[in-house]
């Protein structure tokens, strides 16, 4: 007959060998080994029965729950080893999802520009959003917002033409950041959904406003990236709604909404979290270039922000 797997909080309370917890020869990793080939084998009833046990979250896809019983035992077993050190991680991480100015088909001619500036505030320790940030800004080039636009968004022609312009924005953003101490007191890391974010918007945007691309989101993290190494899917599978279903979520607010979109992506990041998923940067810019970040690289927070200069 199928093994049963055998994990119960006496196995994940128990003393081990105090070897270097780089040590792969350690019999912890042994024991590790062994309960996740015994975690692939059980039913996903079964899997939902044992995260249920640990008070853990038990929706999500089979392969996201086999996911997350494996990370919670092994950081149960190697924590025992060696504690964690709890301030080696970003403090906050700050969610971005732009909306931006476009027409139906997105014509490669079309100039995208920001209509609307969102930030979540998420505390990684309590593992929850602490804050928000909203405005709407006003576009220079495209000033009249298209139909598709209006209705794909929802944000309407009235609302931009009350709206500041991006500098000012930035600005406010930039405030409302040091308000929080973001980058002084404590450590934080952007975020995004993709690389268009950063890469492209804000890129873009920078250079329609003459002003140089703020050092503050040079770096951040790409959670599509983050959640399709971590869960092991491909990347066609790391779409806001197909990560959300996948997690066992349904999308909370209105679809396009910045604010709402930011929203869920936070909400993804805190189920990754608490799975085991150490996200972080693994994105920049660099002379005006996309370009990876390996997880070699040490952790390393965002600096304080400041508004750049204009550009020459």
């Amino acid at each position: 007959g199928r093994q049963r797997c055998m994990i119960s909080d006496q196995e994940t309370n128990g003393k081990n060998s105090t070897a270097s917890s780089n040590d792969f020869s350690d019999p912890v990793y042994k024991e590790i080994a062994m309960t996740n080939g015994c975690i692939n084998r059980m039913t996903r009833d079964e899997l939902r029965s044992k995260l249920a046990e640990f008070n853990l979250e038990t929706r999500g896809v089979k392969d996201v729950l086999k996911k997350r019983l494996k990370n919670y035992y092994k950081k149960q077993k190697l924590m025992q080893k060696e504690p964690v050190n709890g301030d080696s991680y970003y403090d906050y991480i700050c969610v971005v999802d732009f909306e931006a100015t476009c027409e139906e088909g997105n014509p490669p001619e079309f100039v995208h520009e920001i209509i609307e500036f969102p930030v979540v505030l998420l505390n990684t320790h309590t593992l929850e959003i602490e804050d928000t940030f909203q405005q709407y800004v006003k576009p220079e080039i495209n000033p009249k917002l298209s139909k598709f636009c209006v209705s794909l968004t929802g944000i309407t022609q009235d609302i931009v033409d009350k709206a500041d312009t991006f500098p000012q924005v930035l600005q406010n953003v930039i405030e409302w950041m040091r308000q929080r101490e973001l980058g002084t007191k404590y450590s934080y890391s952007m975020l995004t959904d993709g690389s268009w974010d950063m890469s492209k918007f804000l890129n873009i945007q920078c250079r329609i406003s003459r002003i140089k691309y703020p050092s503050f989101a040079k770096k951040w993290i790409n959670i599509r990236k983050s959640y399709g190494n971590f869960y092991k899917v491909p990347r066609n599978q790391t779409k806001l709604t197909i990560m959300l279903e996948k997690l066992g979520m349904n999308y909370d607010g209105r679809p396009h909404s910045g604010l709402d979109d930011s929203k869920n992506i936070a909400r993804i990041a805190v189920r990754m979290l608490q799975d085991g998923c150490e996200l972080r940067v693994n994105e920049r810019m660099h002379a005006g270039q996309l370009m990876t970040v390996s997880s070699a690289v040490p952790l390393e927070g965002a600096p304080a922000p400041q508004m750049p200069r204009n550009r020459n």
